[in-house]
């Protein structure tokens, strides 16, 4: 006989977020604009993936350049000092 699966006891539903950069209107992301750039950072300097952040594909990889550009002048950090 066939044994039944366990049913999920609730589903989960995603809301698919908006990118902030077409809900703005912004056409160009400068990596010298570090407010903007560290909303996506995690806390420990690492890039939010697209799925949390928002950003469509084509942002994302704008804020990915501009991000590592940023680290390359030594506007942001690669890591943050203290992880305890």
């Amino acid at each position: 006989m066939k044994t039944k699966k366990p049913k999920p006891k609730f589903k989960r539903f995603f809301r698919k977020q908006d990118c902030y950069f077409c809900v703005e209107k912004i056409e160009d992301i400068d990596y010298k604009d570090l407010a903007m750039l560290r909303r996506f950072l995690s806390d420990r300097g690492k890039l939010r993936p697209r799925r949390s952040s928002g950003n469509c594909a084509r942002h994302q990889r704008l804020v990915v350049k501009n991000v590592k550009r940023a680290r390359i002048m030594a506007l942001l950090p690669f890591s943050v000092e203290h992880y305890r």
